[in-house]
């Protein structure tokens, strides 16, 4: 099984063109449809240490949701900001590939490019 993943959301067109990415190389993947089925705590914990960056600068602070809920992001605790996470999964910066090991938020779609590498032509 590949220890690829690339979690998706289709209705981002940032996730739609690192889909693209994905389909037209040589790199097997699986697709997490992470609104679908919502990342568990220690999902997000496992793929900020992959990211090695906070939970502070994987959420998407523009996201409505947070305005609607009147949330200070600042004022979280990263253990309240995952789990905040795992109740809005739409908070969640994307596209996200994780990829040998290691892992990129895909903005830019470059960055998913410089984690696969060579492996990245098909």
């Amino acid at each position: 099984m590949s220890d690829t993943t690339l979690y998706h959301n289709p209705n981002c067109s940032k996730s739609r063109a690192a889909l693209a990415l994905l389909e037209g190389s040589a790199v097997s993947f699986k697709i997490r449809f992470y609104l679908d089925e919502p990342l568990s705590k220690q999902e997000i914990e496992h793929l900020l240490s992959l990211l090695k960056i906070t939970p502070h600068e994987l959420v998407r602070p523009n996201e409505p949701i947070i305005e609607d809920q009147n949330i200070d992001i600042e004022r979280l605790s990263s253990t309240e900001l995952v789990t905040f996470m795992t109740a809005h999964p739409i908070v969640i910066e994307r596209p996200i590939l994780a990829y040998n090991g290691r892992a990129t938020i895909g903005r830019p779609i470059e960055r998913i490019q410089a984690l696969l590498g060579g492996d990245s032509v098909s």
